[in-house]
């Protein structure tokens, strides 16, 4: 089979192979993929930003595809899968034409979505549907998410089927004008001092109950812009990893500080996930993503230089 494959952890390891195509374990599906995301991470992967991975490894975290092997009642049928932990890290991922997984590590694909859509669905949905769950944002929460990129748009459209009341705040004025023509309630971002007068301001006399940081560059303010008894959620941090959080604060308001990653899920955990987002999407409560980029397989050496030098498309790599 054709693959991506990298050696050495820099963006110009990255090679387009033959390799062979993997042979399922007992319990296991073996693959066709028809399309697999792109995200941040995987890039920051080859870059060697997380030290468990192991060389050399085909990278890729969400795909899409066929079942071509396994157990019969799975052959033949659209799935979706991925995210979870090792995978793409200390086991082949998915950007090649073949990936092999558990039989219990995939879903039914959501007949609403093609295989692209789907492929686009992973990480960022699965993120925020673990922020949403932990968070505790259900009917009637007042949710503010702080940033506008994918994992942000995928909580805004799974917490507003939710049923909550939810604020995105964004600072590209061309973002914030996309965001309200899509109907979609947007607070300015301006500085940090200024935030917690501006959610004052927004949310009048009852603060949000969640703030979800998206950027890693809020935590600070939003702790002084939160109710009492709320919860902050993170899955970003400065390189460093070091922020000045006002505990006093914190404390004083009972709030909690939640981090969020999707890495510490299992490829089964994250199905299971996939099945709920796959339900919304089925019962028409998420909207169809859009604006994909998609690209041959072959082109995503250059697809991954293109997002580490600051592309914000979202790419899905085509077999």
């Amino acid at each position: 089979m054709k693959a991506i494959q990298f050696s050495a952890t820099r963006l110009d390891s990255l090679q387009w192979l033959e390799l062979p195509t993997p042979t399922p374990a007992t319990g296991e599906v073996l693959v066709e993929v028809r399309a697999a995301g792109l995200n941040p991470s995987d890039v920051k992967n080859v870059l060697g930003r997380f030290s468990y991975t192991t060389l050399p490894r085909i990278p890729g975290r969400d795909f899409a595809g066929v079942v071509v092997e396994g157990p019969p009642e799975l052959m033949g049928k659209a799935v979706w899968g991925g995210t979870g932990k090792g995978f793409g890290f200390n086991r082949d991922g998915c950007h090649a034409q073949y990936v092999a997984v558990p039989a219990k590590a995939v879903a039914p694909k959501p007949e609403a979505l093609s295989f692209a859509q789907a492929a686009a669905c992973g990480v960022p949905y699965i993120t925020a549907w673990d922020a949403l769950e932990r968070g505790g944002v259900q009917d009637g929460t007042r949710l503010l998410i702080l940033g506008a990129g994918a994992v942000a748009r995928a909580a805004q459209a799974l917490a507003t089927a939710r049923g909550a009341r939810v604020v995105v705040a964004a600072r590209r004025a061309e973002v914030i004008r996309e965001l309200e023509a899509e109907g979609i309630e947007v607070m300015p971002l301006s500085d940090a001092a200024q935030l917690p007068e501006q959610v004052k301001q927004r949310f009048a006399s009852s603060p949000p109950d969640v703030i979800f940081d998206t950027t890693g560059f809020w935590l600070p303010a939003a702790v002084n812009s939160l109710a009492p008894f709320g919860r902050i959620l993170v899955i970003a941090a400065p390189v460093d990893g070091k922020v000045d959080t006002p505990v006093l604060d914190l404390y004083r308001r009972g709030g909690s500080i939640i981090g969020i990653n999707s890495l510490l899920y299992s490829l089964e955990a994250c199905a299971r996930m996939r099945e709920h987002i796959g339900t919304a999407f089925e019962e028409g409560t998420l909207p169809i993503p859009g604006d994909l980029t998609e690209l041959p397989l072959a082109d995503a050496a250059a697809a991954y230089r293109d997002i580490d030098s600051g592309g914000s498309d979202k790419v899905i790599l085509i077999p």
